[in-house]
Order: C-alpha cells, then structure tokens, then sequence
C-alpha cells in the first residue's frame, strides 16, 4: 500500500485536534512555520493541508489574519434554472427564503465600460463597445455565498429606466424581468460551470482562501430573436454551497 502523502497526513493531524476541541471554532491556528516545525515538515506541505480543508469547510483563511478553525456552517444550496425567475423577484432571494436565510447583496454598477474581448465575444459585439458592468456580491444571513459580474450591451438598455440594474424604478428586478420591460422577451440561458481555484481578490470576498475551490459559472442571457443581451461570471465557492440544476420539462 503506498504512503500516504505528507499534506494528508497533516490534514488529519489538524482535523483530529478540532476534533479533540484542541482548537475551537473561531480560534486562529499557530503559523505554518510553526505547524511544519512540530511536525517535521515543511511550510509548503502545511499549507496544502490547510488549504484542503478549507475546501472541505473546516478552516477558513481571513485576508491578512490568518487561517482559522470554521465556525459550524451548513451549504447552501443553490438552484440553477431558466424557471426560477419570476415576476415576484430574484431567484436568489426565493432560494435562500426556502432555507429560510435573510437574503441580501451589495452591487456596483458602472457605465459605458468598454467591452473586454472574451465578453465582446460572449455578447456578439464588437470589441471595446460600451457596456453597463454591476459587480454583485450575495449574502446569506450575512455571509458571503456568491460573486457575480454582469454585462449588459449599452445599446440594448441605453437611455431606458432600466440601464441601471440597481437603480430606478426596477432596481434588482432581474435581467429576465427588466428586459421585459424594454420588449425584449428573454427565450433561454446558456450557462458554462467549471472548477477552479479562487483569485486572492475572490478569496478576500468570500473569506476563503486563495487556493480554495470555486465554480466558475459563465451564463448567457438570449432573446427569443437569438441576441445576447446579457452576460455574467458568477463565482460560487464549493465549501460553502452546492448547486442544484433543475431541468423543466415542457410536455
């Protein structure tokens, strides 16, 4: 049987001292170097122990602090469906109100934001036209869950009550819901999800650390004519939430 590799080893060393309540959720972990020195490795093999089992939900990194034990935190779960956006509101606010958590988001949008070339690309525009950019972060009970940042072509919202998704008389309504209210019937959604690691800027966000895992979602709004009329990177960190894909079935 081959040897284990040092990094797990490691990992069940820590695991078994939060288990043992040596630490306490909450509580900040010695320093890598030393961790490695108590038990005989190097600061690489800790940090890869570590960084499993913040993927794992067990510890947690804070920017600039430190690696913690996690306080105890269920995954949310996350629906993805062309279905779930209705007149009455997000469908992120309908999900956590189905595991009865307070929703909430903060979200930045900016304007006439040249188009980079992979979201030119995405949307069928031409490389550096104007787009409306909203950067959102979703709170669980006020905990980060979910980034996301979305396109919309300027020439598509300009000079309408809904340019803004945040702001005026249709703020955070949903793509579905406000391009309805500019004609602009929405038909489907294509979404791309892939794993990978955190950026450090994502890490600090959701309070992971940089190497933790995230689903890196890419989703394209269509109209029933064929147009992209919206795009989005929505980033879901894998300790803290599972996603669910709900297919409807048209009979």
């Amino acid at each position: 049987m081959p040897e284990q590799p040092p990094y797990l080893r490691i990992a069940d060393e820590l695991r078994q001292r939060i288990a043992e309540h040596v630490w306490e959720p909450g509580d900040r972990l010695p320093s890598r170097a030393q961790i490695g020195q108590e038990y005989g490795v190097g600061e690489n093999v800790v940090r890869r122990a570590q960084e499993l089992l913040i993927s794992k939900g067990v510890l947690e990194g804070r920017a600039g602090s430190g690696t913690y034990v996690a306080e105890p935190r269920e995954r949310v779960r996350v629906v993805r469906s062309s279905a779930r956006e209705q007149p009455s509101g997000s469908p992120f606010r309908q999900d956590m109100k189905a595991l009865r958590l307070q929703s909430d988001w903060e979200s930045r949008t900016d304007a006439k934001v040249p188009a980079p070339a992979e979201i030119a690309t995405r949307l069928g525009i031409s490389e550096g036209e104007p787009c409306v950019r909203t950067t959102y972060e979703f709170l669980a009970d006020g905990k980060p869950v979910q980034l996301s940042t979305s396109w919309e072509p300027y020439a598509v919202t300009g000079g309408t009550l809904v340019v803004l998704p945040e702001g005026g008389p249709h703020a955070g309504a949903g793509v579905v819901n406000r391009m309805a209210e500019i004609g602009v019937t929405i038909s489907h959604a294509v979404e791309q999800p892939e794993p990978r690691h955190a950026t450090a800027e994502e890490a600090s966000l959701l309070g992971i650390q940089k190497a933790a895992l995230v689903t890196h979602i890419r989703r394209t709004y269509y109209s029933d004519d064929g147009r992209p009329v919206e795009t989005a990177d929505i980033v879901v960190p894998t300790a803290h939430c599972e996603i669910v894909y709900e297919i409807p079935i048209n009979r």
